[in-house]
């Protein structure tokens, strides 16, 4: 490995995008971040979480969110220092080359292009409550007419997502003072319905075991719903003063999620009819059919006299899977552009507009978004995938961070995460418990899918003349890293099966005790993270792979 003092003279450059207009100001970042984070998520996590562990849920938004704070203070350092479009995708080609490059960029595409598409299923799931032949509350699946107004709704995604950045930032902003008021004020209303000895109702503070609740964050949309808090690193390249604004974007939009959730966890606990969850069967008890299950909120609202406040929830579980979807289309766009720009997709989705939008990288993640609708057709069958594929992602930041923290030590980083040493590795091991909670029924579909991007990718850089070598030594350890990643899921204790009837039958062994998997993955963890330090690129190789991005490449032409 190459020491810090390698090439002393070299400068760490600072890559740049072209063709983007850096348009988008400090609050349209923080906005771009938390119109992602309350999106569908909040108008289900709460009841699904709920029913898998009990009022412990509570205790899963806290776990999980320390999870996002620590994974966000990691972006927020790496985007600082290096504010690219498509950001997520793009860091781990800048610390190990082309292998992890190809890897977590596909992880990132991937994760980013599925989330347009269950923000459409939550549209149709709450619309069901005025327009009953989009939604089948019996199979808790979407139905025919369902499918294809979501269709419909993805390509508006599309078409709002060719206005000039500088517009598009004006009515997301627009949206999501909406989105986080209405939850606001639904915390607000629903504590004078608090009843406090619901608290311990339907079998106690955590009535199914910790266990549960584990398999509860990632399953039930605990994850899922802080999912885009880096959203501000995949539109990097269009922010201004971004060595400023987008760390500060990260953290500001976290905590304000944070908050949100765990309070609206809370008040939905305190607020539904204690007759409801006391008996016997606890949360189970509420039927699938129930306008709680529908529409947990909005359900809620109606059921305990609010109506005012039940018509402007119906209102927002349109505009809150709005604003998310429109915003994850934008960054789909971008992480195609970047990954263009490693030259790892096709060089057409690099070319933008005259407003500087990558209009063919957009028209992609429409149709690719269309794929992912045919297989999921409900909102809760996507979240699994969702949250693992977002995890996957987040593991290349820490791992990131650490190689740069040891070849370009002296590059600018306008924010700078305390205690890295520690809190890398730790990042790096909470990512891959999110993982592993998944359950092997999530993994291995996952698997799938990254080996048909795999596939897909290797055909596009076979026809491109000018594609990156392919850095095998500084990513040796990712194929273990992925495979282990699926033995010790399969092993474990997680199934991620569904368990609504009729229930799946496991498909991992849980030859892994409970407790000594938690130390399993633990160890694992370490050992990659480590090694991958170990094999990271030299110094002169990183700069180099900074210096490629730096600007100095010709504008791609504009059609």
């Amino acid at each position: 490995m190459a020491s810090n003092t390698e090439a002393v003279g070299a400068s760490a450059a600072v890559p740049t995008d072209v063709g983007l207009k850096r348009d988008m100001g400090f609050i349209g970042a923080t906005w771009a971040s938390e119109t992602s984070i309350i999106g569908s998520g909040w108008l289900f996590g709460a009841f699904l979480a709920a029913q898998a562990a009990g009022t412990a849920a509570l205790l899963g938004w806290v776990i999980a969110g320390a999870i996002v704070i620590i994974l966000a203070l990691v972006h927020a350092e790496l985007g600082g220092m290096y504010p690219v479009s498509g950001g997520t995708a793009r860091f781990p080609h800048f610390a190990f080359g082309s292998i992890a490059g190809i890897s977590f960029g596909f992880f990132s595409f991937l994760q980013a292009v599925t989330v347009a598409p269950i923000e459409c299923f939550a549209v149709m799931q709450y619309g069901s409550y005025y327009w009953h032949g989009l939604y089948n509350a019996n199979t808790s699946n979407v139905t025919g007419l369902g499918f294809a107004m979501t269709v419909v709704l993805l390509a508006v995604f599309t078409a709002i997502n060719f206005l000039a950045m500088r517009l598009f930032s004006k009515v997301n902003a627009g949206i999501t003072w909406w989105k986080v008021a209405i939850p606001v004020i639904t915390i607000i209303i629903l504590l004078f319905k608090f009843q406090p000895n619901n608290l311990g109702a339907g079998g106690g503070f955590m009535p199914y075991g910790i266990k549960a609740l584990f398999a509860a964050i990632p399953s039930a949309g605990i994850v899922f719903a802080y999912l885009g808090f880096e959203q501000a690193d995949q539109l990097a390249g269009e922010i201004k003063n971004p060595q400023r604004n987008l760390p500060w974007a990260i953290l500001t939009a976290t905590g304000i999620g944070i908050a949100i959730y765990v309070l609206l966890q809370f008040v939905f606990i305190g607020a539904i009819p204690h007759s409801l969850i006391s008996g016997p069967k606890g949360w189970a008890a509420i039927p699938s059919t129930s306008p709680i299950a529908i529409g947990p909120f909005a359900g809620l609202a109606g059921v305990v006299g609010l109506g005012t406040l039940a018509v402007f929830l119906r209102i927002d579980a349109f505009v809150s899977p709005f604003g998310t979807g429109l915003m994850y289309q934008t960054s789909t766009s971008r992480i195609g552009y970047g990954l263009a720009r490693n030259r790892y997709f096709p060089q057409l989705f690099q070319k933008v507009d005259r407003n500087g939008v990558p209009w063919f990288s957009l028209i992609i993640a429409f149709l690719a978004g269309l794929l992912f609708l045919l297989p999921f057709p409900s909102w809760h069958s996507l979240v699994g995938l969702v949250t693992s594929a977002s995890v996957l992602m987040y593991a290349g930041a820490p791992l990131s961070l650490g190689a740069f923290r040891g070849q370009v030590p002296e590059a600018p980083r306008p924010y700078r995460m305390p205690g890295a040493v520690v809190v890398a590795p730790l990042a790096f091991f909470l990512a891959n418990m999110l993982i592993y909670w998944s359950g092997f029924e999530v993994i291995w579909k996952l698997g799938i899918c990254v080996v048909i991007g795999y596939v897909l990718i290797g055909i596009s850089m076979a026809f491109d003349p000018q594609r990156p070598p392919l850095d095998w030594k500084s990513a040796q350890w990712l194929p273990f890293y992925l495979i282990g990643m699926g033995i010790i899921s399969w092993q474990g204790q997680f199934s991620g099966a569904a368990s609504t009837p009729p229930p799946k039958p496991p498909t991992n062994t849980g030859n892994i005790p409970f407790w000594w998997d938690i130390l399993v993955v633990f160890g694992f963890s370490m050992i990659i993270y480590f090694w991958a330090q170990r094999v990271r690129l030299s110094r002169n190789e990183m700069l180099d792979m900074v210096n490629l991005q730096s600007g100095t490449a010709p504008d791609p032409k504009v059609h």
